[in-house]
């Protein structure tokens, strides 16, 4: 499982002109699925997500989690983030969870940190989704189970 944590000030999800999903201050999450994926490693990415110090404290430093700060996220599942681009110019997606597996996953992961407290949203796995955020430093973390 692979995640892109994105600090950010705002973030909004729009499906076919509705917005899905919106937050302030927090993550918008791109979430991957790999075939060998289980629903230990989504847990575990998602407490290590709502847990990862990358919110500045009063000195300006990087000690303050999502929990920390009362920070909201949304989860978007991302499929491209397993693309292979080793051969041509072609990315080839052969390593990729299969829908009926990574579908549940992405639940899992969204269920955990709202259980973790984080309120979350998620975008519409499966959909073409336009994602709009304002990153926040920038501050953008690649994390992996």
């Amino acid at each position: 499982m692979r995640a892109i944590l994105q600090r950010v000030g705002y973030g909004k999800v729009t499906v076919e002109n509705q917005v899905v999903a919106s937050i302030e201050k927090g993550l918008v999450i791109l979430l991957g699925v790999g075939p060998d994926d289980t629903i230990a490693k989504a847990e575990e990415l998602a407490e290590k997500s709502a847990r990862l110090r990358i919110f500045e404290d009063d000195a300006g430093k990087m000690n303050l989690s999502l929990l920390d700060v009362g920070g909201e996220a949304i989860v978007v599942s991302q499929f491209t983030l397993y693309a292979d681009t080793s051969r041509g110019r072609r990315p080839s997606f052969v390593y990729v969870a299969k829908p009926e597996l990574a579908e549940p996953l992405v639940d899992v992961f969204a269920a955990k940190l709202r259980n973790l407290g984080v309120k979350t949203e998620q975008g519409v796995f499966g959909a073409h989704m336009l994602v709009e955020l304002r990153n926040d430093g920038p501050v953008t973390i690649l994390l992996e189970s």
